[in-house]
């Protein structure tokens, strides 16, 4: 018991191999405590005991691929000393849904000290989305205990989905982001002042060279280098999020694939989302053979970065894909994006969260249709950070309201820009928040701004 006593706790919550990857990295390099590989004895290096706590919350998380099952896992697994399944401790309740009440808050913090072995020392929590569950349910279970937000992909750049209570708020010590856009700062949780951190280029690539290495033998990773392809397609299943039907998004692939058949590639590669039907590789199959393509699709278990490990393609394509940056981010692949302007006319609400990852593809990547160049966009250019800002603004005005008056004049310096930036406010939603480009309010909607500002004011 007195070990126990003494043992600081640090729980890491994880949905995703690609964001286990992450806090691998952030690990290795003394981000939380000395690092070091976990002796499986009860605690890690410095009296920390590491617990992975896996979450999936897939919609039916029975019939979806589980995170110890990727190819490369054990060897993330192997940074920690104890793995969780937080599914089978809140079960029959899903993860993404569930959450304590507010008078059962003590009993569960008891409850999960007594079933995980944590003793009455310190918790530290790491956890992914901290403005939804798991990670919300959480930290208020564990509510005295400082937590650390880590981000894996290209939402950090976004707005706080929503605004969180103080209580969690004043416990949020810091930011961990991957430099998927370099020279691009997060807008998440910058409203509470918490401070954002990279983990540094060369640790993370380390992790997915790692992870590829563990899948070498993997017989998909074989038949992938078998086809010795130039290029690779990244599936999305945006049908599962209700932005595209899945015929939509079934041609979108055809797009995308027809886009590099174009450019000169005759065989390709197409990761696609663990969950999409059968039948999207099938439509594939036919449009390959009609445009002369050798097209070999990949399912399951694998990381697209370890394809770009173990394949090295010349191109890699997608929508607004995360995989997409970190290809030309850690690879330096080429890449180029198919079917951003469809997707921005039918992404609602304006405050969705994918809005942020889909203005920056658009903005930064080449348009394979259109017949540029696909490339490696590099740092982010002058333009870029002043319209996350105000695309941040749109989506969460209440959270960031000095923003205002920087996203009104990008506006007004977007007025007959051709479509350029408006594009990405419509017009309604600027009529909503009054600002240039919308249509003249209504004096019903001017009297419910102005009570609006008295409120903050």
């Amino acid at each position: 018991m007195g070990t126990r006593e003494h043992t600081r706790t640090q729980i890491f919550q994880v949905s995703t191999l690609y964001g286990a990857a992450t806090l691998a990295a952030a690990i290795d390099i003394g981000r939380f405590g000395r690092p070091g590989r976990s002796s499986r004895s009860g605690a890690a290096p410095g009296n920390i005991r590491r617990v992975l706590l896996v979450s999936n919350n897939a919609e039916i998380p029975e019939t979806a691929l589980r995170l110890d099952t990727m190819a490369g896992y054990e060897r993330i697994a192997g940074r920690f000393d104890t793995m969780i399944e937080w599914n089978h401790t809140i079960r029959p309740n899903h993860p993404a849904t569930w959450g304590p009440r507010p008078d059962e808050t003590p009993l569960w913090q008891r409850a999960l000290r007594t079933a995980w072995g944590l003793g009455r020392g310190p918790v530290e929590l790491i956890v992914e989305s901290i403005q939804v569950n798991p990670a919300k349910a959480l930290a208020a279970i564990f509510a005295d205990s400082p937590v650390q937000v880590y981000a894996d992909g290209l939402m950090s750049y976004g707005p706080t989905r929503s605004e969180l209570p103080q209580s969690i708020a004043c416990r949020i010590q810091r930011l961990l982001h991957l430099d998927l856009v370099p020279g691009l700062r997060p807008l998440l949780l910058s409203e509470y002042s918490v401070p954002a951190e990279l983990v540094p280029d060369g640790a993370f690539r380390a992790v997915l060279a790692e992870i590829a290495v563990c899948a070498a033998d993997d017989p998909q990773v074989t038949k992938a280098v078998e086809a010795a392809p130039t290029a690779l397609m990244l599936g999305q299943y945006l049908a599962a999020l209700g932005i595209l039907t899945a015929d939509e998004e079934e041609h979108l692939h055809t797009r995308m694939l027809r886009g590099a058949a174009a450019a000169g590639h005759r065989s390709v590669l197409f990761k696609p989302h663990p969950t999409a039907p059968a039948r999207y590789s099938l439509a594939l199959s036919e449009a390959a053979a009609a445009a002369g393509v050798q097209l070999t699709v990949l399912h399951g278990r694998l990381l697209a970065e370890t394809l770009y490990e173990r394949c090295r393609p010349g191109l890699v394509v997608g929508c607004f894909s995360t995989a997409l940056l970190t290809a030309s981010a850690y690879y330096g692949i080429p890449i180029a994006r198919v079917g951003t302007s469809t997707v921005l006319e039918r992404l609602a609400p304006y405050a969705n969260s994918n809005r942020i990852p889909l203005v920056i593809v658009d903005h930064l990547v080449p348009d394979l249709e259109s017949g540029a160049a696909p490339a490696v966009p590099g740092a982010a250019p002058s333009t870029l950070g002043p319209l996350v800002r105000a695309v941040g603004y749109g989506m969460q005005p209440n959270l960031h309201p000095l923003l205002r008056d920087e996203t009104a004049a990008l506006l007004t310096a977007a007025t007959g820009d051709g479509g350029g930036t408006s594009r990405y406010f419509p017009r309604d939603r600027l009529t909503e928040l009054g600002l240039p480009g919308g249509t003249a309010p209504s004096p019903a909607s001017r009297l419910r701004r102005s009570l609006v500002r008295d409120r903050r004011g």
